[in-house]
């Protein structure tokens, strides 16, 4: 399976980062050993002393597709779940000066949290309004809707299944919202979808 992450797929977050907007859907992978599930907790590796929180809609691929028109992607999707894109803040900028990529900031083992729980889409009446929140330590730290993407999920589909064919479990982690920063070592991460907690685990 892959882990595909959009990157700049809300206008606030670009800009709170110095982007550009973009014209078309920016991602890039995680291998599969980034995953963090069942609530385990996320280690801060030695070699980073900025991790920032990302926290992201997921959507789980359940079909093989290739070049998939807009307009049919909704059925390559039936359920929707919550991660965070771990990133080693300092590293990613170190790599960006010198044009290098950012697989050692972005795909390091475990920076790709996962919730253990999908929702069936079929329960959000409106998938232009579906909202999310990350609280640390009590406080919420993040929180937008799936209305902010400048690329919806079809619209991603589409785009990523031009270059990648996309397999049954494949994750599209689809953005992150404004207000990223830093997680230290005693936080507790909490996640919800809706008002449903999908994840709470610490950092250590």
């Amino acid at each position: 399976m892959k882990i595909i992450c959009i990157g700049r797929n809300y206008v606030a977050h670009a800009k709170e980062l110095g982007n550009d907007i973009p014209e078309e859907p920016i991602f890039f992978m995680k291998p599969d050993t980034a995953l963090l599930r069942n609530n385990d907790p996320f280690y801060i590796p030695e070699w980073t002393n900025e991790v920032h929180h990302e926290i992201e809609l997921v959507v789980k691929i359940n079909r093989i597709g290739k070049n998939i028109e807009k307009r049919f992607a909704h059925r390559y999707y039936n359920e929707i779940g919550l991660g965070i894109d771990f990133t080693a803040r300092d590293v990613q900028a170190q790599l960006k000066a010198k044009g290098l990529p950012w697989e050692k900031a972005k795909a390091f083992d475990k920076s790709a949290v996962l919730s253990s729980t999908f929702l069936p889409k079929t329960i959000f009446p409106d998938q232009e309004a579906i909202g999310f929140r990350l609280d640390i330590n009590g406080a919420t730290v993040q929180e937008s809707h799936s209305g902010l993407m400048i690329f919806d999920f079809d619209e991603l589909i589409a785009n990523i299944s031009k270059y990648v064919t996309l397999k049954i479990g494949d994750l599209i982690y689809t953005g992150t919202p404004a207000n990223v920063g830093s997680v230290a070592i005693g936080d507790r991460l909490e996640g919800y979808l809706e008002d449903k907690k999908l994840f709470d685990f610490e950092v250590k």
